[in-house]
């Protein structure tokens, strides 16, 4: 019988230990979001970015999915309940940050004019949804 892969601890925090990858989950929140409007948001280069989605993909707090050449990110539970609620509230506490507010802005912005951002062929994250049709 195959053993259930044990829960890193040290990888979790390191991958929450990081600016970048806080503004990543911030902004990914409670939706799949395509790794172009994060590049777009953070203003960094694609590579760095994925790089950050990876560090969260091993540490088990973000799942990708491939739709055509398009990735998307969404925030995954981490099977471990201390670490869940660690997520949780951390994700909370974010959203009481002014510059993760700001980033969340951003991406609304983005949503909605997205020729504006060079983005304008790129699927739009589900939220953006009933802020645009407004």
């Amino acid at each position: 019988m195959a053993r259930k892969a044990q829960f890193d601890r040290q990888r979790f925090f390191q991958a929450l230990g990081d600016n970048t990858r806080l503004r990543l989950l911030n902004l990914m929140g409670e939706q799949e979001v395509c790794v172009c409007y994060l590049v777009e948001i953070l203003g960094a280069p694609q590579p760095r970015i994925s790089r950050h989605l990876g560090h969260l993909r091993r540490a088990g707090l973000v799942a990708a999915r491939r739709d055509g050449k398009w990735m998307h990110y969404r925030i995954a539970m981490p099977p471990h309940a201390g670490a869940a609620q660690i997520l949780r509230q951390t994700l909370a506490w974010l959203k009481d940050s002014k510059a993760m507010q700001a980033d969340r802005a951003r991406l609304a912005k983005a949503c909605c004019a997205p020729a504006k951002y060079a983005l304008d062929r790129a699927p739009r994250p589900a939220a953006c949804e009933p802020c645009c049709a407004a």
